[in-house]
Order: structure tokens, then C-alpha cells, then sequence
């Protein structure tokens, strides 16, 4: 197995503590970052501009996606323009459809055709992809993000369908392929192993890249010593 620093997939840190971005941007593995409102509002985000300002005056060196708050494609514009002026290593994300399901390709098409480099979210059709591609072809450079791990929450393998996405984006030279979502280190492995452009991470992921290349069976052992361990401390007994 290649140690992580050696990989071809490009490592995003998907986060939205400041704190912890700065942290992370020390680490030349990480190799830019994505945000969403959801992670935000974990974080305890509430002025939106402020955040993004902040991390953007210390993180200047790799790319960042900030995401449009609007569900109506004449605000996202507006929002999309506001966002791309933040800084040239901006990525401004635009969720496939809106709310009620209309598709945003005609959004795209004008943002990457006026210079804005899109990050186009919550993809999880190859019909999509392929209407995504047709939008940034000639534009932009872009990234067409696939959550590969949402497809397999519905018990489909997202392995085909991420190769087959590659295959799609081969249309876009200017496009890259994110595998977003992940569920496990693996996926970074997978990722890397069919030609991903990049791959999203969480920070519960992040923390378990010490674990590549560990000894299984000294593995095993410090799990068998974790339960004595935890048993011992809940005071059970039998």
C-alpha cells in the first residue's frame, strides 16, 4: 500500500472549523478544501462572509469551495459572482438542482463560460455527470463532484459508476472528478487506484490516516487490549 504521500488522488480536507482548516493547511497532503452548510452549521457558522474572508486571508495557496445559500437560480448568480470574488483560489458550489428538482445546467454553463470556476454538488447519477460535463466543457476549469459515498448508502457499488464518470469527464479536460462522501479510509485507496482527480475527506476519516500500512495483528491486539481496557474502567463483572 502507498503511503498517502505518495498518492495521485488529491486529499480536500471537507470541513468548516477555521481552527481546525488552519490546522490542516499545514499538512502538505491536503491539498485544498471543500466547505458546505452543513458542515457550517456544525461548526456554529453564522455570518457566512466573515467565515470564508477569515479563511481565505490565511489559506491562499490551495482551492477552496464556498457554496450558494439560494434555492432560486437568479440569487445563486448573484451569490455565485460574490463568492468567485473572494479570492482566485475559489471554487463557488452549485448544487446540481435545486429544491424542487429543476437542474442547474444552465447556471453552470453561463458561470463557467464567464470565467468562475464551479464546483457542481450532490451528484449521484451518471445522467447528471454527463449533463454537468456538457455545462463546463470549454469553460472554467471546474469539479464535478460525485458522492460515491451516498451511492452506496442505497446499497449500490460506486465503483463502476465512478469509473464510468472518469470516462464522461475525458469530454472536459478542464474538469476534474471529485469521489465525495466517503465512508472509510479505503475509499481514499479506491480513489486513487481508478484515476480520481480528488477525493473530499472528513475529519473522522483524517484522523485514521496513522492506521495505513499498521500491523494487523498488532492491530488486533491493541482491540483486545481497548475492550479489557473499557470493561475494567465500566466495572463489569460477571
Amino acid at each position: 500500500m502507498k503511503p498517502v504521500e505518495q498518492l495521485s488522488v488529491k486529499i480536500f480536507a471537507d470541513a468548516a472549523d477555521r481552527d481546525c482548516m488552519l490546522e490542516l493547511s499545514k499538512i502538505p497532503y491536503i491539498r485544498g478544501f471543500t466547505t458546505n452548510p452543513t458542515l457550517m452549521r456544525k461548526a456554529g457558522v453564522t455570518d457566512y462572509r466573515r467565515f470564508a474572508l477569515d479563511v481565505l486571508a490565511a489559506i491562499t495557496d490551495r482551492p477552496i469551495s464556498f457554496e450558494v445559500v439560494s434555492d432560486e437560480f437568479d440569487v445563486m448568480e448573484r451569490q455565485a459572482i460574490e463568492i468567485a470574488g473572494w479570492g482566485g483560489n475559489v471554487y463557488v458550489k452549485i448544487p446540481v438542482t435545486n429544491t424542487r428538482g429543476e437542474s442547474s445546467s444552465a447556471l453552470v454553463r453561463r458561470l463557467s463560460r464567464a470565467g468562475i470556476k464551479v464546483n457542481v454538488t450532490a451528484i449521484l447519477t451518471l445522467d447528471q455527470v454527463r449533463e454537468v460535463v456538457d455545462a463546463v466543457a470549454g469553460g472554467a476549469p471546474s469539479c464535478v463532484s460525485v458522492f460515491a459515498g451516498r451511492i452506496a448508502d442505497t446499497g449500490i457499488e460506486p465503483m463502476s459508476i465512478m469509473c464510468e464518470a472518469l470516462d464522461i469527464l475525458r469530454q472536459s479536460p478542464g474538469a476534474e472528478l471529485i469521489w465525495a462522501s466517503p465512508r472509510e479510509l479505503l475509499n481514499i485507496f479506491q480513489a486513487d487506484d481508478i484515476g480520481c482527480h480528488i477525493i473530499t475527506v472528513t475529519q473522522d476519516i483524517l484522523r485514521k490516516l496513522p492506521l495505513v500500512g499498521r500491523d494487523l495483528k498488532d492491530y488486533s491486539l491493541d482491540t483486545v487490549r481497548m475492550f479489557h481496557d473499557d470493561a475494567s474502567q465500566a466495572g463489569l463483572s460477571l
